[in-house]
C-alpha cells in the first residue's frame, strides 16, 4: 500500500484557515505603557478635584476611597498611592468617567466664556452709559432698567474720584444674576 503525494497532501490539515481566525493583536511594551501613564493622568485629574465633583463621576466605592486618601496623602505616598489609582483604572470601564469627566471641564469653560462676556459688557456700560442698556434690555428682558442706571452712574463717579469699585462689581454680580435667571 503505497500512498501517492497528493493523497499526502490531503491528510495535513489546512493551517491557514486556523491563522486567519485566532488572528493575534499584538502590543508594544510601549504603547502598554502610554495606557498605563494614560490612567495614572486620568487619576491625578480626578485626585485634584474637589468632592462635589466628584460625586458626579461614576466611581465605584474602592476607587473613590483611594481618591479621597490620595488627597490626604503628601509627598512619597501619594505618588505611590497615584500608581495604585492608576492600577486600580487598568481592571475597569474609564469611558463613562473620562465622559463625565469631560462633561465638567466643559462646564467650566462655559461659565469662564459668559463669566468673560459679562465683564466686557459691564465694561461697555461703565464707558458708554446710558446707550449700552437697550442692548442689555433685548438680552434680559427682566433686567431694571433704573436699577443699571443707578449702578452704572455710582460706578463712573467712583472711576472719576479713584474710589473702590464697588458699584463696577455689583453691575457684574447683577448681569450674573441675570444670565443665570435665563438658565
Amino acid at each position: 500500500m503505497t500512498k501517492k503525494i497528493d493523497d499526502w497532501h490531503d491528510d495535513v490539515p489546512d493551517n491557514n484557515a486556523n491563522e486567519e481566525d485566532d488572528e493575534i493583536i499584538w502590543v508594544s511594551k510601549s504603547e502598554i505603557k502610554r495606557d498605563a501613564e494614560a490612567l495614572k493622568d486620568l487619576g491625578a485629574e480626578m485626585v485634584d478635584l474637589g468632592n462635589n465633583s466628584l460625586d458626579k463621576l461614576p466611581l465605584d466605592e474602592d476607587l473613590r476611597a483611594a481618591i479621597n486618601l490620595a488627597q490626604k496623602i503628601k509627598k512619597e505616598g501619594r505618588r505611590r498611592q497615584m500608581q495604585l489609582i492608576g492600577k486600580m483604572l487598568r481592571s475597569r470601564d474609564v469611558e463613562p468617567i473620562q465622559t463625565a469627566l469631560d462633561k465638567l471641564k466643559n462646564r467650566h469653560n462655559q461659565q469662564v466664556s459668559l463669566f468673560h462676556k459679562l465683564e466686557m459688557l459691564r465694561d461697555r456700560l461703565v464707558e458708554e452709559g446710558d446707550d449700552v442698556i437697550p442692548s442689555v434690555l433685548v438680552l434680559y428682558p427682566e433686567a431694571d432698567r433704573q436699577q443699571l442706571r443707578a449702578l452704572i452712574r455710582n460706578a463712573q463717579k467712583e472711576k472719576a474720584t479713584n474710589k473702590p469699585p464697588k458699584s463696577y462689581r455689583q453691575i457684574f454680580q447683577y448681569l450674573r444674576e441675570l444670565a443665570e435667571g435665563q438658565d
